[in-house]
């Protein structure tokens, strides 16, 4: 049985200063570092191995995964541009079938999660995880007749990402899966 449905996790090089820069401004850039490569290796062991998608590393910019040791199926680079050029290029590139993308910095993420999604997509032409600041950890397409272009003017990192979104598909189906946050700040990091 081939795989057909594919999850793409969003990853920046793991670099002091290039990533968690909010949240080292709280914490400090060698624990913003420590906490995005811990939470970079879960996402990607806690969501390998599925026998219901194939796992896509999507690179910005171009890092070498085995240093680390990250265990996915295929590596693919983001591009240039802002994020949702970048998402939008994955959905475009991505081989025929749904496709999920999520960022690294998810730590409620869980496989059954996942496979929710990709059960939602076979009854509905997008799916999202949203995030409580207003914005989503995941966002999804089936991507059956056409490959939709929901991220054209939408506001990033502030409360009305998913909205902005939902805006640019209107007359599409959308499921939901749980809500989760991703980790931008310190107060982030404290248990809800």
């Amino acid at each position: 049985m081939s795989v057909h449905n594919r999850l793409v996790i969003m990853a920046k090089t793991p670099a002091a200063g290039r990533v968690k820069t909010r949240l080292a401004r709280d914490i400090g850039t060698v624990e913003a570092l420590r906490f995005y490569r811990h939470q970079l290796a879960r996402t990607c062991r806690t969501l390998q191995g599925s026998a219901q998608w194939q796992l896509i590393l999507a690179r910005s910019p171009d890092f070498d995964h085995k240093r680390i040791r990250l265990p996915v199926d295929k590596v693919i680079d983001q591009g240039r541009g802002g994020l949702g050029p970048r998402m939008q290029r994955l959905f475009d590139r991505v081989e025929p079938g749904p496709v999920i993308i999520i960022g690294a910095d998810i730590p409620g993420i869980r496989p059954e999660m996942i496979a929710r999604a990709f059960d939602l997509l076979k009854g509905h032409d997008h799916v999202f995880g949203p995030a409580s600041d207003g914005g989503y950890w995941l966002v999804g397409q089936r991507r059956k007749s056409r490959i939709i272009r929901p991220f054209a003017g939408v506001r990033w990192s502030g409360p009305h990402a998913l909205s902005d979104t939902l805006a640019n598909i209107q007359g599409c189906s959308v499921g939901y899966v749980d809500t989760l946050n991703d980790v931008d700040t310190g107060v982030d990091l404290i248990p809800r």
